[in-house]
């Protein structure tokens, strides 16, 4: 984590909108969130990242209110997290908990928006997550990525200040995701606050402003996606093997500043902690690779490099 990152982690401001200070909470003997602090601001568009049993889903049950922590302090716009869900200040799209079935998505939308302190017209709820097309259709003959959007009708069902998904673009086809994704953006621009939790890394990278990476409940690095590839370190090389004659693998495991080896016939992918080095070595072997490319690493294979790193 950078200083700059560390700092905003840390030290809440007056336009906080979320705030932890040294939260813990436990199950048994498992830590799932381990001294947690951070926090995030209005306009902000935040990716909450982490391996499975990283402490995502504690770290949002902790903000919405839905259970207490252990020890520290959770704190939404200066209020509890209950509070400011009861001012209708928070929409949160979440994994669990079933929609009612027997209903129209125009009448649990409808309902959703009564229910709200603040709401919006029911039919502008519905333009806006893309179900008014399918307003008449009983929820429980929607599909997956359906059921998603109407999800997300439901958080937005009112003026809020915070937005809270989890894993929202689940079951949602290709052109679904981008326009809810340019929904969420308007969101955002609107100086509204986003918070998303989700497995697919290449949507953090394109959307978020900041990614924040949970590890074994305690916050492992925090900064744009830019940061957190560069703090990997490692780069990705790929070339072919000439094949014109063979090559001892044992070899090309053993390359200097190498963290990854892949092999696939005669194609070869690397990561390295020194990409010069590396191929300098392959060269000094006296391979003369094909299609040589150095590129550094996506979010993913960073996101990866990093909490396996943390786990050694």
């Amino acid at each position: 984590m950078t200083t700059t990152t560390a700092a905003r982690a840390a030290q809440p401001t007056t336009d906080t909108a979320v705030s932890f200070q040294n939260v813990t909470k436990s199950y048994g003997t498992v830590r799932a969130v381990d001294g947690l602090s951070l926090a995030l601001h209005p306009g902000e568009t935040v990716a909450l990242l982490g391996p499975n049993g990283a402490g995502k889903s504690s770290t949002l049950d902790l903000l919405l209110g839905l259970r207490p922590a252990d020890s520290g302090s959770v704190r939404l716009f200066g209020t509890t997290p209950r509070e400011a869900v009861a001012a209708g200040r928070v929409g949160a799209m979440l994994q669990s908990g079933g929609l009612m079935e027997d209903v129209t998505v125009r009448e649990i939308v409808a309902l959703g928006c009564a229910l709200h302190p603040r709401p919006y017209p029911v039919e502008e709820v519905l333009t806006r997550a893309g179900v008014a097309d399918i307003a008449a259709r009983k929820v429980n003959k929607l599909s997956g990525g359906q059921e998603q959007r109407v999800r997300f009708a439901l958080a937005t069902a009112g003026h809020c200040d915070l937005i809270v998904l989890d894993e929202p673009t689940t079951g949602m086809d290709v052109t679904s995701r981008q326009a809810f994704w340019a929904t969420m953006r308007d969101q955002a621009d609107q100086g509204r606050t986003v918070l998303f939790a989700t497995h697919y890394l290449e949507e953090a990278d394109a959307i978020a402003d900041r990614v924040l990476v949970l590890h074994q409940g305690r916050l492992l690095a925090d900064g744009t996606a830019a940061e957190i590839k560069a703090r990997a370190g490692a780069r990705k090389i790929a070339f072919d093997l000439d094949g014109a004659e063979p090559v001892d693998e044992q070899l090309l495991r053993a390359l200097p500043g190498l963290t990854r080896f892949e092999r696939h016939g005669a194609t070869v992918r690397l990561q390295s902690a020194d990409a010069d080095e590396t191929v300098h070595a392959v060269y000094a072997l006296g391979i003369r690779p094909r299609n040589l490319e150095v590129a550094g690493l996506g979010l993913e294979q960073a996101f990866i490099a990093l909490t396996e790193e943390a786990s050694k």
